[in-house]
Order: C-alpha cells, then sequence, then structure tokens
C-alpha cells in the first residue's frame, strides 16, 4: 500500500510543527543521494519517492498554507551520520528513485547550498544520512526551521500523526527534571546475568526537549520526535569528566561491553566479529568514544513501535550516544575526527524489541540535595 500522509495530515503537520508565519514562507524539500562510495537501496529509494509526493502535495496545498515557494533539491551524502553538509545542492526533474551523484552531476542544475539554506524558512530533509548536526548549527546562524528525517520510512508516518502538544508535555516532564540532576546512574543485567553500571556526570549541565514542536526561527530537531536528552559534562584540563563504568550494547545475538573513563570508551571487551569492529572504530577514531548524549524518549506510550529504524526508535525509551556533540551545545565536534567522512553521532537504543540481551534494572536520577529519584525500572519509566 502507497502510504503517505493526505492533503489535511500535511497541512496539520507543518500548522502544528512549524507554526508557519501568515505569508510568503519559503518551504524546501532536501534529499540525499547515493554516490560511488555510498551505494543506493530499496529503501533509500522510497524516501526519495516519498519527498517526492511530499513535494508534489505541498504544491497543491501552497495556496491553503500561504506558502510562497515550495522546492525540492539533491544534495550528495555525507558519508555518515551527522557529518558536514557538501557546498552544492542540484535542481534535477528526473524520478526522485533514479536521482544518483552521477545523474545530478550530468544533466542537474547546481547552487551553492549555504545561499540556499539562507533563503529558506522551512526545511524538510528525508535524508539516507543524519543532517541534524549541520541543521541545528546553520539554523541557529541562518534563522530557518528544519526537520532531520534520517533514515524515514513509510513505517513512520503514524509518528507524524500524534498530538505534539501532549508529546511535549511527557517530554518536559523528564527535561526538567534533567535540568536538576547532578549524575545519572545506570543499571543494567547484561547477557547471561551479568550485572552492569554506568555512572554519567550531568553536574551543570541543562536538558533539551525535542519534542517535535519547530515553532521558534533557528530551531532544528528531529521529526518524528519525543525524547528529552542532556549531553554529559565532556571535561576540561582543570575538571575531568566523572563518567565512568561500564556499558553494554548488543549487536545481534551478542552484547559487547565498552569501558567508560572520563565520558570516553577506551576499551571494548569480548572476542567476537562486532568486538573487533568496534575496537578498530576506537583506535581510529577516539571522538568515536566520546558519550554524547543521554535520551529518554516517550513515543511508547502514544502506541509507536520500533520500525528498525533509529530516527524513530531512539524516540521509544532511554538510547545512548556516542561521538559528535557540538550540535547539541557539546563540545565534541568535526574538528575531533581524522576522518570527515567518519564523523558519527549514533545513538545505542536500550528498548526490549531492539536489545533483548540487556535489561535496563534501574536508572536513576542523582540530585545535588541528595535525592535519588528513580526514573525506569525494569526496562520501564515509572515518572
Amino acid at each position: 500500500m502507497n502510504r503517505n500522509l493526505s492533503a489535511d495530515e500535511m497541512r496539520s503537520l507543518l500548522q502544528k510543527v512549524f507554526a508557519p508565519a501568515p505569508t510568503g514562507t519559503r518551504l524546501l524539500v532536501l534529499v540525499d543521494v547515493p554516490d560511488n562510495t555510498v551505494p543506493d537501496s530499496p529503501d533509500w529509494q522510497d524516501r526519495r519517492r516519498i519527498a517526492a509526493e511530499w513535494f508534489e502535495l505541498l504544491g497543491r496545498i501552497g495556496p491553503r498554507l500561504a506558502l510562497a515557494r515550495v522546492e525540492m533539491l539533491y544534495y550528495q551524502n555525507a558519508g555518515s551520520n551527522n557529518a558536514n553538509f557538501p557546498k552544492l545542492v542540484y535542481q534535477w526533474r528526473g524520478a526522485a528513485e533514479k536521482a544518483s551523484l552521477a545523474a545530478l552531476q550530468a544533466e542537474g542544475i547546481s547552487a551553492d547550498l549555504e545561499a540556499t539554506l539562507k533563503n529558506t524558512d522551512i526545511i524538510l530533509v528525508p535524508a539516507h544520512f543524519s543532517a541534524t548536526a549541520p541543521l541545528k548549527l546553520r539554523a541557529e546562524e541562518y534563522g530557518f526551521k528544519a526537520a532531520s528525517m534520517p533514515g524515514f520510512n513509510r513505517a513512520m508516518m503514524p509518528a507524524l500523526k500524534l498530538d505534539f502538544d501532549k508529546v511535549h508535555e511527557q517530554v518536559m516532564r523528564i527535561k526538567q527534571r534533567l535540568d536538576e540532576a547532578d549524575a545519572i546512574e545506570m543499571h543494567f543485567i547484561a547477557q547471561h546475568g551479568r550485572p552492569l553500571s554506568l555512572f554519567v556526570d550531568v553536574n551543570g549541565m541543562c536538558g533539551t526537549a525535542s519534542s517535535g514542536l519547530l515553532r521558534e526561527r533557528g530551531s532544528a530537531g528531529n521529526l518524528p520526535s519525543g525524547e528529552a536528552f542532556v549531553v554529559p559534562y565532556e571535561g576540561t584540563l582543570d575538571k575531568p569528566s566523572r563518567t565512568s563504568g561500564k556499558l553494554p550494547v548488543q549487536f545481534g545475538d551478542d552484547v559487547i561491553i565498552y569501558d567508560i573513563e572520563r565520558n570516553r570508551a577506551i576499551r571494548v571487551s569480548g572476542e567476537s566479529e562486532y568486538s573487533g569492529i568496534e575496537r578498530t572504530k576506537l583506535r581510529g577514531e577516539p571522538a568515536y568514544g566520546n558519550i554524547a548524549e543521554i535520551g529518554f524518549g516517550v513515543l511508547r506510550r502514544f502506541d509507536i513501535h520500533p520500525v528498525g529504524e533509529i530516527l524513530l526508535d531512539e524516540k521509544l525509551g532511554l538510547h545512548v550516544a556516542f561521538g559528535r556533540s557540538d550540535h547539541f551545545g557539546g563540545a565534541v565536534g568535526p574538528k575531533d575526527f581524522r576522518d570527515a567522512r567518519k564523523i558519527v553521532h549514533i545513538d545505542r537504543v536500550y528498548i526490549p524489541e531492539i536489545q533483548d540481551k540487556v535489561l535496563v534494572r534501574e536508572v536513576i536520577f542523582v540530585y545535588s540535595d541528595g535525592r535519588r529519584e528513580v526514573i525506569i525500572n525494569n526496562s520501564e519509566y515509572v515518572v
């Protein structure tokens, strides 16, 4: 079935999420394309097809939303999640599912990406690789509103039809607690009953609400959304981070253990293929091991289920991210990576449907006055 938003659903989505100006809004649908390094896939092709369907639909309902301009442009994929944008975008009139860098270079009309972003009010980016980091940084500079939608697929359509004001209420309950917390204690039961714990230093750090409301100029975030998150204190030369312990992550049927010191994964235990891959990543890019985010998704409470894409799945429960944090106000960014195409912000999601061999026994917020509040017990929220 060709599932997509109806005209009324699209209009409601734009009005609830972006609160566009009464007149003169310039809207851009922006998608990335495969190249010689990153090959195409059926899911990616359909994602571009979805974007083209939105572009056509927006063109029809534009007058009712007082949209002054609706465009769809393509760009070369950045090579990894949250890496920097390329310099060019392309206008191309061929079938979206057939778009590739070679086709754009041969038949497209190129334009400067930065100039395009400066001249746009609302941006939808259903891309293969996450563009959240570069969008956040440019939104602050240029004043547009943007929704990053990496890995979006048709199974996520129900999450675009939620009451985002109610989602916001749930998110704010956790965000307010994150603002007050001095530390987060995370206790796991991993494969074969092994207890593991991670202490996360969030002293002086503020939580962020990402509830799908992008109504202020300069706002950029994920869509679908529904989470509160915090960047751990990453440390300075004078005051190192207290974040330390052991973090289990399930890959396939194996669970590997990261040893965390001063907010960095410095070792990986285990002899599986996955352990070796992660060990190589840490050696090649030490910034990959930065603990960049502790997030708390709420959409399971709205009867939303995992679909196998991190964009939605991380909004369902606890998640821990590695890598880049500067787009969330942290200290680790592109300068800290040796290879620009390996810049990454990658989330590990702790819900039973995704990591069935790792139980989140307890997550406790520790406050500066000594109070301790259990937030998650046996993988379920208790707040």
